[in-house]
């Protein structure tokens, strides 16, 4: 088989490489998920260790959640890596460009106007990816997470929410793509440097503009109410030069009773946003559990007549979801440590270094035209064609070996993120915030050394409590 591949012509070696390598990661990915559903198979009881941090329900939930999502995704991944191998194997891609070219001679657009048959394209292509996506979305949705207490969409949300993506998505990527395509057709020689300097000005301008009019598209975003926390977080962020302007409260409940802080902007307009979920006073879970807890003791009193029942615990309690206000600052504490070391920028200068490499390595292979032919394009070579193949199956291997790379700096940065909050004195409530959100998301606390050293941007949860009481992190 090796022997007849290397006969073929360039093109033909260029393509089964391409397959070939794509496979080799999925099994390598597939060998790992393995590993890792032995461990949520075998780990039955809570280990010693986690004993005082974690009750054996929580533990049998989370247990059985992780379990769900693992052999859900060992399906989705191989239905995926069928998919493309078809799509490949079969032309698709030519067959699709063929298609955009049939829809714009409709409208007495030539083949030289590539730039609205590339913009028709990927129309096409994304909204393909949209349609054979959606039951995998709606599986994972309203069956994993419906199943395990998460999902709080209903169906007509959901499919709402999903237009109204594909939509926005659409009115951003569309424009932006023509633009790119423009710049690489009259930039000459030094395209690349120009095409580089676009997409820098773009994501800098999206990051700029999401949170305050894309965001609020699908989200409700209100200004968390004056009170301690509010008062206690702005002193925070005083304490450290953090240009903190405003603190939103996000209505992430809508959706799931995931949990989850971050902060965005640049220079010195800096927000803070919360999800409803990650607060104890907020989260619209633990209001439910009090009305329940009040129906339940109602119907008890009614079913008693006028006789006093015996005090009952309210449902719920040992359960509450979210933070105290100490725990959330001990968290945003962890947040504001990234910005204070410099993570922020660091991981900008290096998406950006990424960024100018794979344009200039771009610049350099654009003009082969073997490229174009190992995946069916006999007649031209069209640019988005080009980028396309360049950026998502020549660069796979450098793709693969830059993202282990970036989740290992990342874990790095967890950790001194988390010393960064201890050094603030708030070692105790991050302790204990961490705890909470495993739990209140149903993360599993033991994981396989090299499932997590490849896939856990963040540090398992074990590690991150060892390394609170640890010496300080460099």
């Amino acid at each position: 088989m090796l022997k007849e591949i290397l006969e073929l012509p360039v093109e033909g070696q260029i393509f089964y490489a391409v397959l070939v390598f794509s496979w080799t990661v999925y099994v390598w990915e597939a060998y790992l998920a393995f590993r890792q559903r032995r461990v949520y198979r075998s780990t039955m009881h809570v280990p010693t260790e986690l004993g005082k941090i974690m009750d054996s329900d929580t533990f049998a939930k989370s247990r059985l959640y992780q379990l769900d999502k693992s052999n859900f995704g060992f399906w989705s991944g191989l239905y995926s890596e069928t998919e493309g191998t078809l799509i490949l194997w079969l032309g698709g891609i030519p067959f699709l460009w063929r298609i955009s070219g049939f829809v714009t001679a409709r409208f007495g657009l030539g083949p030289e106007y590539e730039i609205s048959q590339s913009l028709v394209f990927l129309l096409l292509a994304t909204l393909f990816s949209a349609l054979t996506g959606l039951p995998w979305s709606l599986y994972s949705t309203f069956v994993i997470e419906e199943k395990h207490g998460f999902n709080q969409q209903t169906l007509s949300f959901f499919l709402k929410d999903a237009l109204k993506k594909f939509a926005v998505t659409q009115c951003i990527l569309l424009p932006v793509t023509s633009l790119l395509l423009y710049i690489i057709k009259i930039g000459g020689d030094y395209f690349f440097i120009y095409a580089w300097l676009f997409t820098l000005i773009v994501s800098l301008v999206l990051v700029t503009i999401y949170a305050d009019y894309i965001a609020p598209l699908f989200d409700k975003f209100t200004p968390l109410p004056e009170g301690d926390l509010k008062t206690d977080i702005e002193n925070m962020a005083k304490s450290i030069c953090f240009p903190l302007t405003k603190i939103y409260v996000v209505e992430g409940s809508k959706r799931s009773s995931h949990s989850n802080a971050y902060f965005y902007g640049f220079f010195k307009n800096k927000r803070i946003v919360l999800f409803d979920t990650l607060l104890e006073d907020f989260s619209p879970m633990n209001k439910k559990d009090e009305e329940h807890a009040a129906a339940g003791q109602t119907d008890e009193n009614e079913a008693a007549g006028e006789e006093r029942a015996k005090p009952q615990p309210k449902v719920g309690t040992n359960k509450k979801q979210g933070c105290s206000n100490h725990e959330v600052l001990a968290v945003l504490g962890h947040e504001l440590g990234h910005w204070k070391l410099g993570h922020t920028v660091k991981n900008i200068v290096i998406s950006q270094m990424n960024s100018f490499l794979c344009f200039f390595l771009f610049a350099a292979l654009i003009g082969q035209k073997e490229l174009f032919l190992a995946f069916g394009f006999h007649d031209s070579q069209p640019t988005l064609i080009g980028l396309m193949i360049i950026f998502q199956f020549i660069f796979s291997p450098y793709n693969e070996l830059l993202s282990f790379c970036l989740t290992v700096l990342s874990r790095r940065f967890e950790f001194q993120a988390d010393a960064f909050a201890r050094d603030m004195g708030r070692s105790a409530e991050l302790h204990s915030a961490l705890i909470k959100l495993n739990k209140d998301n149903l993360g599993f606390p033991v994981a396989d050394w090299l499932f997590s050293t490849w896939h856990y941007s963040h540090p398992p949860l074990l590690e991150r409590l060892r390394a609170l009481k640890g010496p300080k992190q460099d």
